[in-house]
């Protein structure tokens, strides 16, 4: 079993022409449990071997009114982390397209924290087979005044997989005319899958406009019979379906070409 932080330090690092980043160097940290919720349906034992390696989070900054966005492509190694603190200056923006699509565990963690004006979207999707645990977990913090926060994410499970959502997004007492919703949305192809979504609001402000909601299904009937009604093998039909649930996570990506391929590939895997 292998495991690596996604994507080079470059790679990391990258951002618009302007922005600031600094990274921060991992250091060992102690072993997480299932009683901390943020880790409570974590794969603590595929986690335990690597853990040095990425028990300090990544240390993302991007300055006033300055712009950054990132795709965050899966690895081949069966464990796959990603642990980042994003801090967004006044009016700053931050825009990130994530997939999760690891064969034992993959986990995707961020915290964000938004100064007055700023703006932040996060666009990920777990897509799991087998016995793989996947999660995305956030915690988005409002700190000034008219902030601006969107998450949409999307699971595909197939197997005995698990897919989780851990998200919360705080806003602060001072964070008037935040506006912060949470879409989360999964599908389960089996009986044995699992969906985990747990969007969270904490708001202490009075002017505000935030909203989550959570949703599991499976494929509908109709649908599958309608296309299948057109000439599609019923595999063909499923993934065509399932692309439709996930690819427009990727629509507004300045470069989505790897992250579209890479998503049709793991979503070819689940419909077999």
């Amino acid at each position: 079993m292998t495991a690596r932080l996604a994507g080079s330090p470059d790679e990391r690092l990258k951002t618009a022409p302007g922005s600031f980043v600094g990274a921060s160097a991992p250091h060992a940290g102690s072993f997480p449990t299932r009683r901390q919720e943020e880790w409570r349906y974590a794969d603590l034992d595929a986690l335990r071997p690597v853990w040095e390696q990425f028990a300090e989070p990544v240390t993302l900054t991007v300055g006033a009114g300055e712009t950054l966005e990132e795709v965050w492509l899966p690895v081949a190694d069966d464990v796959q982390l990603r642990r980042v603190r994003l801090a967004l200056g006044e009016g700053a923006c931050a825009r990130i397209f994530a997939l999760n699509t690891a064969p034992v565990y993959g986990r995707m963690e961020l915290e964000v924290s938004l100064a007055e004006g700023a703006e932040f979207e996060l666009f990920g999707a777990n897509i799991g087979t087998g016995l793989s645990t996947n999660e995305i977990v956030t915690n988005v913090r409002h700190v000034g005044a008219g902030g601006r926060s969107r998450q949409t994410i999307r699971s595909v499970l197939n197997g005995k997989a698990v897919g989780s959502y851990l998200g919360k997004v705080e806003v602060a007492r001072g964070a008037q005319q935040t506006d912060a919703e949470q879409s989360v949305k999964a599908m389960l192809l089996d009986r044995g899958a699992t969906a985990n979504c747990k969007p969270e609001l904490e708001i202490f402000a009075d002017d505000v406009k935030c909203a989550h909601g959570a949703t599991v299904g499976e494929l509908d009937a109709m649908q599958l019979f309608y296309a299948e009604s057109r000439g599609l093998d019923p595999m063909s039909a499923r993934a065509l379906l399932l692309e439709g649930f996930v690819m427009g996570l990727w629509d507004r990506a300045t470069d989505g070409d790897a992250i579209c391929t890479a998503a049709r590939d793991a979503l070819q895997k689940v419909v077999v």
